[in-house]
């Protein structure tokens, strides 16, 4: 039966940001919050009734009525994987909505009917089942947040505006093709049948270029290194919210399309791994991301960009983690999306409220921050220690999985694993560079006169309450990440299907570690 909670959770968003349009422009603000508290709400009921360890997708919506071309149905539905970022994305968006309330005063009613758009096309990708819908859906996420940097960013905002377009515009055009290609062939658009269809009537030579037109744009959404030189402008120049969003969310999108289409259809073969040469190159550029990218936000004197170059670092973890193929690394490279989007933006949060008062991002400029905003110092020190990875906090098991992966992986190794562990210490010598010079040492702040007052004042009511909910999670999933990583084992198993098949029938069918009730991974944490 059609269930109607993903379609309400699509319709919510899109259908608050057509009639918030169209509101008093003095009840935009309190409108959008109303509308993502409300998806909010159906997350979370759609969590409390998910059926975990179950495999398949679950709140299935078919309709066969909607005629759509070639072959293409909108049907949805979810798995434990897409659960976890559907809540990641309906928690960000209310917290980024109440960040906006002070820092937006130019065209509110436009800039909040962008963000609820945006926050519709961003649960859709997680939503569709079919891979036509599925792109339609991902495209659509560059209109909004194009407007977003574009009319409400910085100084350079029509630059990185521009910028970001055109570069996941370009990459996206070679995956439409490919899913074009797909589905024309299939006869179908089902995204389960097409991954069916690539790995038994396909050949090698159209699967790999099927493969390269997926990377191409899901590479440039992650982004991998070297197609990742638009994502620190369009951070340094986008408000708040919208830094909060493209952190936390839309960069997921591309590492989510590389585990849903890229590597089911292009890497994992009927009993094997297609193309290990091509995992070997991928792993080659995550581990030379997690390393350029340190060194690069290392030098940073712009906070903001040096965060921004940090997402690069991390997210070459995350799919170095998913190139691993096994248990251990599908399952941290997922923990590291939903991980990186609370501690990064979080981050981005609290530099935009540091923005509010100082009115720079400059390090130099900024310095003992601790003795005039003790309570901002706190969540600073927090979410900072949370992104190196500090155990106890959310970073530490995502970013010990994804290493273990490649460390256990036969397609990666130990050179993969040594070479991104080096990534986190030098993670931790910037980070905690950047808290040093910020948050410790002198007083040093620039003149600023805010409201009549010449020094600003800690952290209020409304800014605290937009970061304790990501402090309670980044501390939660710290400690009992074990129950995310059993949610999403049947998930994972499904997608390593090829390989377990081929394990098992070597072994003669003895183990088959992706069905157990408990994931290998949390028996690795157990002591």
């Amino acid at each position: 039966m059609n269930s109607p909670l993903l379609i309400l959770l699509l319709l919510i968003p899109a259908a608050g940001a057509l009639i918030g349009s169209m509101l008093p422009v003095a009840a935009a603000r309190s409108w959008a919050l109303l509308i993502s508290l409300a998806t909010l709400l159906v997350a979370v009921i759609i969590a409390c009734s998910f059926q975990y360890g179950v495999p398949g997708f679950q709140f299935t919506f078919d309709n066969a009525h909607l005629a759509l071309p070639f072959n293409a149905s909108f049907s949805l539905g979810i798995d434990s994987i897409a659960l976890w970022l559907i809540l990641l994305t309906a928690l960000l968006m209310p917290l980024a909505v109440l960040s906006s309330f002070e820092s937006i005063k130019d065209r509110p009613r436009e800039y909040y009917s962008w963000m609820l758009l945006l926050q519709a096309a961003m649960l859709g990708v997680f939503v569709a089942r079919d891979i036509l819908v599925f792109y339609i859906f991902f495209e659509l996420t560059l209109v909004p947040m194009f407007f977003i940097i574009g009319i409400w960013g910085g100084p350079d905002r029509r630059g990185a505006a521009g910028k970001f377009f055109l570069f996941t515009f370009t990459g996206s055009v070679f995956t439409l093709a490919g899913a074009i290609y797909l589905g024309y062939h299939a006869n179908t658009f089902d995204i389960a049948k097409i991954v069916d269809y690539a790995r038994t009537s396909l050949t090698d030579t159209e699967r790999f270029w099927v493969l390269l037109a997926l990377l191409a744009g899901f590479s440039v959404k992650v982004p991998l290194f070297p197609v990742h030189t638009w994502l620190p402008l369009a951070h340094t120049e986008a408000p708040t919210a919208g830094s909060v969003i493209l952190a936390g969310v839309l960069l997921k999108l591309g590492t989510y399309g590389l585990l849903r289409l890229a590597l089911p259809i292009g890497v994992l073969a009927a009993h094997a791994v297609a193309f290990p040469h091509s995992v070997h190159v991928l792993g080659v550029l995550c581990v030379i991301g997690v390393i350029y990218g340190a060194l690069v936000a290392w030098v940073q004197t712009d906070v903001k960009k040096l965060v921004a170059y940090s997402s690069v670092s991390h997210l070459g973890f995350c799919v170095l983690g998913m190139l691993a193929l096994n248990t251990y690394g599908i399952e941290g490279s997922v923990l590291y999306m939903i991980n990186h989007g609370l501690s990064t933006g979080a981050m981005f949060l609290v530099i935009g409220m540091i923005y509010d008062r100082y009115h720079t991002r400059d390090i130099h400029q900024l310095s003992g921050l601790v003795r005039r905003m003790p309570i901002m110092a706190f969540f600073f020190v927090l979410f900072t220690l949370a992104s190196i990875g500090l155990p106890g906090l959310n970073g530490f098991v995502s970013e010990f999985l994804t290493i273990l992966g490649a460390f256990t992986s036969p397609y990666l190794g130990i050179w993969f694993g040594g070479f991104a562990a080096l990534g986190i210490i030098l993670g931790a010598v910037y980070m905690l560079h950047m808290v040093a010079s910020i948050i410790f040492g002198p007083l040093k702040t620039p003149e600023v006169h805010d409201h009549g007052h010449s020094v600003p004042g800690d952290l209020g009511a409304r800014e605290i309450a937009i970061l304790v909910p990501l402090a309670i999670a980044v501390i939660w999933l710290g400690v009992y990440p074990s129950g995310v990583l059993r949610s999403m084992n049947s998930a994972v198993t499904q997608i390593q299907q090829p390989i377990l098949t081929a394990s098992d029938s070597l072994s003669g069918g003895a183990q088959h570690r992706g069905l157990a009730p408990i994931s290998q991974t949390e028996l690795a944490l157990k002591p």
